[in-house]
């Protein structure tokens, strides 16, 4: 039996304005090669600039996992080549970062909890990037300099469950602190994933792997899978030192593999020393203490749904680990649903509709609509199986809620005239059964009940039935 040990770095692209050495822009699709500068393009007597606006989202980010912020850090050049690397080296911290000592914690669908330390968050400049078409390869140097924030945990993983958690987690942080739009397709969320194995019970680190520059949650499940069996089998074949070494390795998408890109190079090999054109970077007491007034978190907020609503740990989590999900859901309840079908119809019935790019965000049904549906379940004016039908109307069509209540004809029967003159013909036609349950067999209102739903053609409301049906057969 082995144990798997995974340790992540988490690039993230922060949503300034501008660079973080230069006054370029950070927008993204733009032209190649159309924002940039001497600076960001390394040329011979060009300065780099801090910018200020990188510095507080990083702070903030700190005081989000519990971290210490250093008053003092410093950047320094990591050297190393690559054709996107307009310098040849990078600007980024190295022995102070500006955040250090942090922590997350995991939820599990048990309600337990596990935390999973931070080693440091710094401040880097991000690379341009490389493009291959056919028998070209071009360069794009417009990301060159994007101000990035990496983040380094702890090798406190065990699972790849623990990995995925962890990673929606600090991309729900991340967003809650809108210190970056976290948007992985784009590239503003990546991730470079360490894995080793060992025997169970042993305490010694062996051989990381890392894959580099993973931008899914299912591709990032997908690598660690292949990766792990592939440690596991060179073990079991005596071929471990043979075929594990210290190298990065890229995913392959289409094979589902794993493949050698280049030998890991050492923090050594890289040549770290201070940055001669910045100074070191000092925080003011007030920049410490603007850091700190950050917005509520996942876990704040959940504790608070939980208290608040009523609802069950797990449905918390669930609903909290995503900003636009938990605004979704508080804008439901302030228009009068109740929180536990809120909750429900949030993330079971509509996110399990959002498909073809939709998300939460562009949801052609919003919150007030949503809470509208679920109104008119709790008023008895539909069924909840009605209101399913409604809501996949309203995913393809432009509508109000009662409108295609009306249309499709889906309105309860409650009027209890109406419901008696249908019981009494059930009753009529099943006295046997009738002078059964009269006699003990009380399990036979289920087949009353059907049988009364189907001759309304699933119109008449359930409990209304069910009630009338008990005042009927005891009189």
């Amino acid at each position: 039996m082995f144990e798997i040990v995974i340790g992540l770095e988490i690039h993230i692209q922060l949503n300034t304005k501008t660079k973080i050495f230069c006054s370029c822009p950070t927008s993204f699709g733009e032209k190649a090669n159309t924002n940039v500068c001497p600076v960001c393009l390394g040329l011979p007597g060009a300065l780099p600039v801090l910018n200020k606006e990188a510095v507080k989202k990083a702070i903030s980010f700190g005081h989000a996992i519990n971290a210490t912020v250093h008053k003092k850090s410093i950047f320094n050049r990591k050297n190393y080549f690559y054709p996107d690397l307009p310098k040849g080296y990078q600007i980024s911290q190295f022995e102070i970062p500006i955040v250090e000592d942090g922590e997350l914690y995991i939820d599990f669908k048990d309600g337990s909890r596990k935390r999973i330390g931070i080693t440091r968050a710094h401040l880097e400049e991000d690379a341009g990037k490389n493009i291959h078409e056919d028998e070209y390869s071009k360069v794009d140097l417009n990301r060159a300099g994007t101000p990035l924030l990496e983040i380094v945990s702890e090798p406190d993983i065990r699972s790849i469950e623990e990995a995925i958690l962890y990673l929606k987690k600090l991309h729900s942080i991340v967003r809650y602190l809108d210190i970056s739009d976290a948007n992985m397709q784009e590239g503003s969320f990546r991730c470079d994933v360490n894995v080793s194995i060992r025997p169970k019970g042993d305490k010694k680190l062996y051989t990381r792997v890392e894959i580099k520059n993973m931008n899914s949650f299912k591709f990032i499940q997908k690598a660690l899978e292949y990766e792990i069996e592939r440690q596991i089998e060179a073990w079991e074949d005596g071929v471990y030192d043979q075929e594990v070494y210290q190298e990065t390795r890229l995913f392959d998408i289409v094979s589902g593999t794993t493949k050698s890109m280049r030998g890991k190079e050492d923090s050594a090999e890289y040549r770290y020393f201070p940055e001669p054109d910045l100074l070191p970077v000092i925080l003011s007491e007030d920049m410490i203490e603007d850091g700190k007034k950050i917005p509520e978190l996942p876990d704040q907020k959940k504790e608070r749904f939980v208290k608040e609503f009523k609802l069950k740990e797990y449905d918390a989590a669930v609903i909290t680990s995503s900003l636009s999900m938990a605004n979704f859901f508080e804008e439901m309840v302030n228009e009068g649903a109740t929180a536990k079908n809120s909750a429900t119809w949030l993330s079971v019935e509509l996110q399990g509709r959002l498909k073809n790019g939709f998300t939460i965000e562009t949801s052609p049904v919003n919150a007030k609509k949503l809470a509208s549906l679920v109104k008119r379940i709790e008023d008895g004016t539909i069924s909840g199986k009605a209101a399913k039908d409604v809501l996949d109307y309203l995913m393809d069509n432009e509508s109000n809620v009662d409108e295609v209540i009306d249309k499709l004809g889906l309105k309860q029967v409650s009027d209890d005239g109406a419901l008696l003159e249908i019981i009494d013909k059930i009753l009529s036609a099943n006295v046997d059964k009738a002078e059964e349950y009269k006699n003990g067999k009380e399990k036979l209102l289920g087949f009353f009940v059907g049988q009364c739903m189907k001759a309304s053609k699933g119109k008449a409301n359930p409990a209304k039935i069910n009630q009338l049906l008990k005042d009927r057969l005891s009189s």
